[in-house]
């Protein structure tokens, strides 16, 4: 008897500690995902292996929305998975995948599997305790140039795969966090000209001829509709053809009939504006808005500096990659590789953002509600 009343007791806790309305968005967001992939991938099994991973992830959220996050909090721990993923994004130059030019997976036979995904999660949690414990010196530039150390370790790496985008959003994330733990304007101002010299630097040695024509063509579309710029100009075709309604699941003639390559992956948003239209986009954003604005109101709930920075650093990420796969999709920003979170086909990078959205519920339920005046103070240095 006293075992079924501590098996139920355990279970309303596990589903009080559930936030529901994190959970609907992004399962909405999947299928939304999976129905676009399902219209343009009839007869393989793209659309089997989605339902697998979505349900993985959903699980994912839900475990990890229930574990104890405190023990994150040693350095130790910390170190140690981001060493280990160090060793892994070392070991793939060896026995990783080639694929389409990259050396980015390992082969595990049913499925590939890599560690770039779960190392954006890592490098959060590392910045969130490292800044945690140094926000108010951060004027120092000893701790931004040691925090910036912790970048570029994995940014190297994974640039050599060549894996540009995800290396874009890791820098992202780090100057994102280093921003909200008060990094002052005549640091900013001096990051800005690093990052100008950088690009210039990569721009001259490092960036491949198509890599330069994906920016040509982003500031030209028209440039070469038949070679380096037919990805974005089909892109931008497919998103304006769905008008107001789409055309309907099923009906994108630019995805169905080939016109539009990569469309399960990073080109899966204009494919779903083709088939839902603008009314399909504007809800597609408005769930992107609730787990992100949801998010933002956790980090201020953070028992400790670590997990508001740490949810403050979901929240970058998502958002960063978010309006850089939507503003690709669109013709805003040059056709990258970074896959739309939730919707994009492919296991790693929605297993890792449901387990980071878990985290972020799991955090929050040890803290209370921050005053203002110290949150935009400590973090966002507007007092």
């Amino acid at each position: 008897m006293n075992f079924l009343q501590n098996t139920g007791h355990n279970f309303i806790k596990f589903i009080k500690n559930i936030d529901w309305t994190i959970f609907i968005s992004i399962a909405i967001l999947m299928v939304f995902g999976l129905l676009t992939m399902s219209s343009l991938t009839a007869g393989d099994n793209i659309f089997s292996r989605q339902i697998i991973i979505m349900v993985i992830a959903l699980s994912a959220f839900l475990i990890f929305s229930n574990l104890d996050y405190r023990a994150l909090k040693n350095s130790y721990i910390l170190i140690a998975l981001y060493g280990f993923l160090i060793l892994l994004l070392c070991l793939i130059f060896v026995i990783g995948h080639v694929s389409k030019g990259g050396n980015r997976w390992f082969n595990l036979g049913s499925f590939f599997i890599g560690p770039s995904e779960p190392m954006k999660l890592v490098l959060i949690l590392v910045l969130a305790k490292f800044f945690s414990k140094r926000h108010i010196a951060i004027a120092n530039i000893k701790n931004i140039i040691l925090s910036l150390v912790y970048l570029a370790i994995p940014a190297v790496l994974v640039m050599l795969q060549p894996d540009l985008s995800t290396a874009i959003i890791l820098c992202v994330i780090w100057f994102g966090m280093l921003l909200v733990s008060g990094l002052s304007r005549k640091h900013i101002i001096f990051f800005f000209g690093i990052a100008l010299t950088l690009g210039l630097i990569l721009w001259n040695f490092y960036f491949q001829p198509f890599q330069k024509s994906r920016i040509i063509n982003f500031v030209d579309p028209t440039r070469d509709l038949q070679g380096t710029g037919w990805n974005a100009y089909q892109s931008i075709i497919a998103a304006g053809s769905g008008g107001v309604l789409g055309k309907g699941v099923g009906y994108g003639t630019q995805s169905r009939l080939g016109f539009l390559p990569e469309h399960e992956t990073d080109f899966i948003f204009a494919s779903f504006l083709e088939e839902w239209g603008m009314v399909g986009g504007i809800i597609v954003f408005i769930l992107f808005t609730i787990i992100i604005f949801n998010l933002a109101k956790k980090s201020t709930r953070g028992n400790t500096n670590f997990e508001t920075l740490f949810t403050l650093g979901v929240c970058i990420w998502l958002t960063a990659q978010t309006l850089f796969n939507i503003g690709m999709n669109i013709g805003v920003f040059p056709v990258t590789g970074i896959p739309l979170p939730f919707m994009s086909h492919g296991g790693s990078h929605i297993l890792i953002e449901s387990i980071a959205l878990g985290m972020c519920v799991g955090m929050s339920r040890y803290g209370t509600a921050a005053h203002k005046s110290r949150f935009k103070r400590e973090f966002l240095g507007l007092e």
